[in-house]
């Protein structure tokens, strides 16, 4: 059975129920304490700030990932693991920062949460779409250590752009799969974090409050996210000026990035949405705010099953709705991967140069390999359908001289064999385009190729069925 047979009536409909929210709009903030007999001196359950931290060294990280040299450096190499895997006092926020017209209220990670790393929260399962068996951790590990010795980033002889390919698979190997993996899934369990019970001793907010709280901090939208429609929130990623009033919540004049700022798996649901074919971003922030009520209308008891059982269908909105964000991103740049691949074929036939050419389709292929990857991050089995992107994706974009990354040796080098020429690897993208489509209820289709995929096999003289194992 396809998996889209699979998905929840409920949360598939929910996509296209919302208009845009006037202002007053409910936002995920000022929920009340709930904690019996709580005996400090905070005003509300909201706590998040940990995951706030872990967005701005995501962001943060990438802005160091395209700064190398093109040789070994050992200093930008450090800075990026205290970013990446160290839990470093006093790191200056590198991105987002104040520009003019756009003022950012924090000016380093300890003013979100001290002590936070991305390597820790990092999927634990085995990367198959990467070569080496690694996991997810590892993955990104080997990435950062390339990365700080790239020429700004690429890897022309390999074809890597490490800023996108570490960005888009630690926007799913940690935030995605911390989410739907772990908070909106094994940490709703009845007996786990109960909401009877403070998260831990002194806290303000019960088990299920944070729980849920963490969810919503790691998917990236603002707290005020349905009074903004699609091109705001995706502006305010952007830092445009034009935007400022509608992002400054709390009208103090910065954005703040605990509550303000639109980030990672956010921002591309706010990217898609902006084609007006859907409605991912306030889809899943409504589900959210939804289920935080619930919870602190429980009033510190423990959940009903009943109640549980509310929460789980708004859990399931959010990660059906969720996945479909990464799947129509990972469609997007098959698309993109598709058309400059036969722009680079066209140049190299006419002895162009194709630098440029070759630099933007590596830029699209990273971008597409770290969607696809994170996609697998979820802890749902995906089957042939991971299979065949894995496989039709490849470790590399075919390269230009017709080779592509095959594996890594014990010392950590790329290995490259012959492959199918850049017109066969143009008909993979499409292929991988009419994968995503029989398998996920993808609405948006942005870069939608398929209208040349029989011509274009037809050309190449073969058939256009995708393997599907």
């Amino acid at each position: 059975m396809k998996l889209n047979k699979l998905i929840s009536a409920m949360a598939v409909a929910s996509i296209a129920t919302f208009s845009a929210q006037a202002y007053s709009a409910p936002i995920y903030a000022d929920f009340p304490v709930t904690v019996k007999d709580y005996q400090g001196d905070k005003t509300t359950s909201v706590s998040y700030g940990g995951q706030m931290a872990r967005q701005v060294l995501h962001n943060s990280l990438k802005k160091l990932s395209s700064q190398g040299n093109g040789a070994a450096n050992p200093e930008l190499l450090a800075k990026m693991q205290s970013y990446f895997a160290n839990k470093d006092a006093n790191r200056p926020i590198l991105d987002p920062v104040t520009k003019e017209g756009f003022a950012i209220a924090e000016t380093d990670i300890d003013q979100l949460s001290k002590g936070k790393n991305l390597a820790g929260k990092a999927y634990k399962g085995a990367v198959n779409g990467w070569p080496g068996n690694m996991t997810a951790g590892e993955v990104l590990a080997f990435m950062v250590e390339k990365a700080s010795a790239a020429d700004a980033g690429f890897d022309f002889n390999n074809g890597m752009d490490y800023p996108q390919l570490i960005s888009k698979f630690t926007m799913g190997a940690v935030f995605y799969n911390q989410a739907v993996d772990s908070y909106l899934d094994e940490k709703l369990a009845a007996d786990v974090k109960p909401n009877d019970k403070p998260y831990k001793k002194g806290a303000a907010y019960t088990g299920k409050e944070h729980v849920w709280d963490e969810a919503f901090g790691y998917f990236g939208a603002p707290a005020h996210a349905l009074n903004l429609d699609a091109a705001t929130a995706h502006a305010i990623a952007k830092g445009k000026t034009e935007v400022l009033t509608a992002a400054d919540h709390n009208a103090n004049g910065k954005i703040d990035l605990a509550t303000e700022m639109t980030y990672a798996n956010a921002y591309y649901a706010a990217s898609t949405d902006k084609g007006g074919k859907t409605n991912y971003l306030q889809t899943i922030t409504k589900a959210f705010i939804d289920g935080r009520q619930l919870i602190t209308d429980a009033n510190g008891e423990k959940l009903s099953d009943a109640q549980r059982t509310e929460l789980l269908g708004h859990a399931d909105i959010i990660k059906t709705n969720w996945e479909l964000v990464i799947v129509e991103a990972t469609f997007k740049y098959a698309g993109s991967v598709y058309s400059d691949a036969l722009k680079l074929q066209a140049g190299i036939e006419k002895n162009e140069d194709v630098k440029a050419l070759f630099k933007k389709y590596i830029h699209h292929w990273g971008e597409l390999k770290g969607f696809s990857m994170s996609l697998q991050t979820s802890g749902k089995d995906l089957g042939g359908v991971a299979v065949s992107l894995n496989r039709l994706i490849g470790y590399s974009p075919v390269l230009l001289g017709n080779t592509q990354v095959t594996g890594i040796d014990a010392k950590g080098n790329y290995q490259q064999s012959s492959s199918v020429d850049l017109n066969q690897f143009a008909l993979q993208m499409l292929q991988v385009q009419q994968l995503l489509a029989d398998n996920f209820a993808i609405k948006a289709r942005s870069k939608d190729q398929l209208a040349n995929l029989s011509a274009l096999a037809a050309k190449l003289g073969t058939g256009n069925n995708t393997e599907n194992d």
